[in-house]
This record gives C-alpha cells, sequence and structure tokens, in this order.
C-alpha cells in the first residue's frame, strides 16, 4: 500500500502544515497497523475543512446540519479508490483541550478515526464505540513512534 497515492486537500484555512506530513502520517498507519485495522488498498483523499464545511457535507449526506469532527467516504477498492477523510480542524481546535490533546494530535486523531472507518471499524452501538477507541489507541501509538514533531500547525486567527 506504500503506492497508494494520497490526495491532500485543505479547505479550511486554519491550518499550516506539510501535506507530505499527513501522507507519512497515513502511510506509517498502513504500515504499522494491525492487518485487520488496514484500510483497503487503493487511492485515499484527505480533506480538511472548517464548521460550516463540515457541516454542510453533514448536511448533504447525513440529513444533520450540525459541525462534525469526521465524515468518511468509502471507496471503491476493486477500482482502486480506498475512500475520503472529511476532517474538521476548527473542530479540532476548539475540543482538543477537552480531550488533553494539542489540537495537532486532535486532528490526527480525527484522520485516524476516519482511516479506521475504511478499515471497516464501526462505532454506533456501544460496543463497536469500546472497539473504536481501542483501534485509535493503537493508530495514535503509531503517530507517537513515529512522530516527533507536530503533523499540523494552526494559523493564527
Amino acid at each position: 500500500m506504500n503506492g497508494r497515492r494520497i490526495d491532500i486537500l485543505d479547505m479550511s484555512g486554519l491550518l499550516d502544515f506539510e501535506p507530505r506530513r499527513v501522507r507519512a502520517f497515513v502511510r506509517a498507519l498502513d504500515a504499522n497497523l494491525p492487518a485487520r485495522l488496514r484500510a483497503p488498498s487503493g487511492d485515499l483523499s484527505v480533506a480538511f475543512f472548517d464548521d460550516s464545511g463540515i457541516a454542510g457535507i453533514h448536511a448533504d449526506f447525513m440529513n444533520n446540519p450540525d459541525p462534525t469532527d469526521v465524515i468518511t467516504f468509502e471507496g471503491e477498492p476493486e477500482d482502486g479508490f480506498a475512500g475520503e477523510i472529511c476532517a474538521c480542524a476548527e473542530t479540532a481546535l476548539k475540543r482538543a483541550g477537552d480531550f488533553g490533546n494539542t489540537p495537532s494530535r486532535e486532528l490526527c486523531l480525527y484522520v485516524a478515526h476516519g482511516y479506521l472507518h475504511l478499515a471497516g471499524v464501526d462505532d454506533i452501538s456501544p460496543e463497536d464505540a469500546t472497539k473504536m477507541r481501542a483501534a485509535e489507541a493503537e493508530a495514535m501509538a503509531v503517530l507517537d513512534a513515529k512522530f516527533r514533531k507536530p503533523v499540523f500547525n494552526f494559523k493564527r486567527r
């Protein structure tokens, strides 16, 4: 899966980052997570939004007009597309402190969460949510082991 193309798009206007570091994080997940937690093969898109952008997607596809942390769209792996992860930079900035994270770490968690959804991990039921939290911990351990500097910087407003 190292050959997968990973497209990065920042629609948030809030981030100052190097797309190669996001690609490196996704590739680290590909290489270091157990097979059961790996996204399917194929190209992947990771897009970052502000609250209004993610709220529009949430309304259009899930009939909920509120901002959310991450929305994942499964792709067609047989056609070479694993899926798309839409993560909200503004929500990460607002909520990071609530969970004892830096904004960069919170946004990485959203990317990991979306990646895990592509791998088939769900979080609808309480049992599934418990499994998702454990899978997120594995993904964030990859982040901690592989990255010494934050993946993201946030622009000052």
